[in-house]
């Protein structure tokens, strides 16, 4: 290789790009960054790279409107410093999609959230699907996003684990199962045929329930990262 060649940029020395996502939790654990960046790199594809930001304010878990809502206000600073260090595309990894239009107006790369993609995901040709989840307090926001990105009719139920929050998040076990059990539910007597698993923490139990259930179970960071490199790559394909 010349040295003209090494010393210009992947783009333009014909080495292929590599898209750098930034996964944003908008919770306060560490733990849960991890396990959401787990789901995300078994979605992605060999030209790109995430990393995973922690929210440095907040809850460690969230589980009502105001903290959804408080979350919202604090991703805008958050997302605006970790794009300003570097990156093609940011996932809001929180199901809530907290800050995620105020922060689609300030940057000029995609930005991305769990709900918008794995609903949009779960909807695709007509299917219908259920949010299944560990949160009843977030009912109303959940039916928000349902009707925003997925079509009328479409939404066969919001299903919760049944018993305390922190008695399903124990451990990963008591999870799955608690999942499992209400994605069963869904199914039987509710009527869908996809479900969506409605938490970012949450979303690394959803190959194995789906491979229990016999039906597709979206893993919502899965999606999102999906969906974050389709708009990269759409944005790359029609830039100057």
């Amino acid at each position: 290789m010349s040295a003209v060649a090494a010393a210009l940029p992947a783009s333009h020395s014909g080495a292929p790009k590599i898209l750098r996502i930034a996964l944003l939790n908008p919770n306060t654990s560490a733990a849960a960054t991890e396990l959401m960046l787990t789901s995300a790199r078994r979605a992605l594809p060999a030209d790109a790279r995430i990393a995973g930001h922690t929210a440095p304010a907040g809850q460690p878990f969230i589980t009502t409107p105001a903290a959804l809502e408080a979350a919202a206000h604090q991703m805008l600073p958050f997302a605006l410093a970790v794009a300003q260090d570097g990156c093609d595309a940011l996932i809001v990894s929180g199901f809530g999609d907290p800050g995620l239009q105020a922060i689609g107006q300030r940057v000029s790369i995609p930005v991305t959230g769990l709900a918008e993609a794995s609903i949009a995901e779960a909807a695709l040709g007509g299917r219908r699907f259920s949010i299944v989840t560990v949160t009843p307090e977030l009912h109303d926001s959940l039916m928000q996003a349902a009707q925003t990105h997925g079509q009328a009719g479409q939404l066969a139920s919001i299903r919760f684990t049944s018993g305390a929050v922190d008695d399903a998040l124990d451990t990963p076990e008591k999870l799955e199962e608690a999942l499992y059990q209400a994605c069963q539910q869904a199914l039987v007597q509710d009527g869908a045929e996809v479900i969506v698993i409605g938490g970012g923490p949450l979303a690394h139990a959803a190959a194995a329930i789906s491979r229990r259930l016999g039906v597709p179970v979206i893993d919502p960071v899965a999606a999102a990262v999906r969906l974050a490199c389709r708009r990269c790559k759409d944005s790359a394909s029609v830039a100057p």
